[in-house]
């Protein structure tokens, strides 16, 4: 008998950013993607409980992560840290000169409507260039899915996440600018 997964609560969830690269092996990682241009390298992971993005540049790197409140992370060069919940904007520019801007929200929706959104995000998932569903918590329950879109440009990209929580009736969104 296989045991489904199940997500942390959403209400752990937090934002961080990195001006270093943070380690795999901190992570369980269930699909993975990389993104080469003469400026930069970028590299996508999705996880467990959210995904890590890191940037780098021969100037620096920075690494978004969303994981659990309590995941271990270093705390070396942590630029910012921040709980995912409601709508939020949050930009900084790093001594490096890479600059970074965000907008990341939490939803709690009814079970009803959070069915209805599942269904349309299952279809984005099959679109996606990145994306991972998780097997189900039970056999009646919906899967927990995460994926990722990139917009690529020759000095930046646009990353677009949406992971699901249907413990919690809950979808958390990223969209976050990487510009060297």
């Amino acid at each position: 008998m296989s045991v489904g997964f199940v997500r942390p609560n959403v209400s752990e969830l937090q934002l961080h950013v990195f001006e270093r690269s943070v380690h795999p092996e901190l992570f369980e990682i269930f699909a993975a993607g990389i993104v080469q241009q003469p400026k930069f390298l970028a590299r996508f992971q999705i996880c467990d409980e959210g995904h890590t993005v890191e940037f780098r540049t021969p100037s620096g790197i920075l690494t978004e992560v969303v994981a659990a409140k309590g995941h271990t992370l270093p705390e070396r060069f942590e630029v910012f840290q921040r709980r995912v919940k409601g709508s939020r904007d949050e930009s900084l520019r790093c001594q490096n000169g890479l600059a970074y801007s965000t907008s990341f929200q939490s939803e709690r929706l009814s079970p009803e409507a959070f069915l209805a959104l599942h269904d349309e995000l299952l279809q984005d998932c099959e679109k996606a260039p990145l994306s991972y569903i998780f097997p189900p918590a039970n056999r009646l329950a919906p899967a927990a899915l995460s994926y990722l879109q990139v917009d690529v440009w020759p000095n930046s990209i646009l990353v677009h996440t949406c992971h699901t929580f249907p413990a919690d009736c809950a979808i958390v969104k990223t969209q976050s600018l990487f510009e060297v």
